[in-house]
């Protein structure tokens, strides 16, 4: 579980001189990617570190916004590929984690989404 807070600061400060490698891992903002390789997590340590020293940077995708403050437009365009891209913004807003999974069904012109599990039922 990566550091936040005065937990944070302190390992910060223990550190002192180390690099900025060493202090995200220490802090634990570290990841692992799927080849097995570690990954450092610089944006979210820095992010939860201006947190710490009192700096917020927003409400993380609440009411509507992005982590960037723009409104959301729930509008979803298909790439060049083919994918068809729900962004981050949207999965936080309803608690969505990794490895979540959904059925996927087909209508007219559409696409919904239902949580494997879950009800079928319009809202």
């Amino acid at each position: 579980m990566p550091l936040t807070g005065s937990d944070l600061l302190a390992k910060v400060k223990e550190l002192g001189d180390a690099s900025k490698s060493d202090l995200v891992r220490a802090a634990g903002y570290i990841s692992t990617k799927k080849d097995g390789c570690e990954r450092l997590n610089f944006t979210a340590f820095y992010e939860a570190l201006l947190e710490a020293k009192g700096v917020s940077l927003g409400d993380g995708g609440v009411n509507g916004k992005g982590r960037g403050g723009r409104r959301l437009s729930y509008i979803a365009t298909v790439q060049g590929n083919g994918n068809l891209l729900v962004g981050k913004a949207y999965t936080a807003m309803l608690d969505l984690k990794p490895g979540d999974e959904f059925e996927i069904k087909l209508g007219r012109k559409q696409i919904r989404l239902i949580p494997v599990g879950g009800a079928d039922e319009d809202e």
